[in-house]
């Protein structure tokens, strides 16, 4: 499955909005076939923390529905499957409140995020649950991969997010699986 973006339709009145998040029987029509058994939700207080770029590996792998609840957040997923075309490339939105959109962030892919408001709040469905050992990154600033994050200073990063391995140093999980990484539309 390749990285989507996804812009769920608001249905607005006089009293606010309606927007259906998910629909098992309307996503795999978007190309979105995964089965979602846990979601999770930050907060991250502070604008310029970063999230990421984190995956589950094989067999413990995650496809990732990701949407943001409060504030605004940078989005992206960058290719990690060996021997892929577009290994090292990425994809990435805003994703905020305002706006309603969805990131499909397939297995294969890093993920990760930067709060570009405070007190932003995202929420995510994972299609497997989450398991420490099968824990892996990617250093969100990998001069390889060289992501344009939308930063005014240091980002807030984790401790463990400071010490991830570059790109050259991973020793990745995934295969290629014949998808290439292809432009969303933003």
């Amino acid at each position: 499955m390749p990285v989507k973006l996804i812009k769920p339709k608001r249905f607005g009145d006089e009293r606010g909005w309606f927007v259906e998040t998910y629909n098992a029987d309307r996503y795999p029509g978007l190309g979105i076939g995964a089965t979602f058994v846990q979601d999770n939700h930050s907060m991250s207080a502070e604008v310029g923390t970063l999230r990421g770029l984190h995956f589950q590996a094989p067999s413990y792998g995650q496809d990732k529905l990701v949407r943001c609840v409060r504030g605004r957040i940078w989005d992206v997923a960058v290719d990690v499957r060996k021997g892929s075309p577009t290994w090292g490339q990425w994809v990435g939105a805003e994703l905020s409140a305002e706006n309603g959109w969805q990131l499909f962030v397939p297995i294969g892919f890093a993920h990760g995020f930067v709060t570009l408001e405070p007190n932003t709040e995202v929420e995510y469905k994972c299609s497997g649950l989450y398991a420490p050992g099968a824990e892996g990154a990617l250093i969100w600033n990998d001069p390889t991969v060289a992501l344009p994050w939308p930063l005014s200073g240091e980002p807030v990063l984790s401790a463990k997010d400071k010490i991830a391995p570059t790109l050259a140093e991973l020793d990745s999980p995934f295969d290629y699986d014949g998808i290439p990484l292809e432009p969303i539309d933003a």
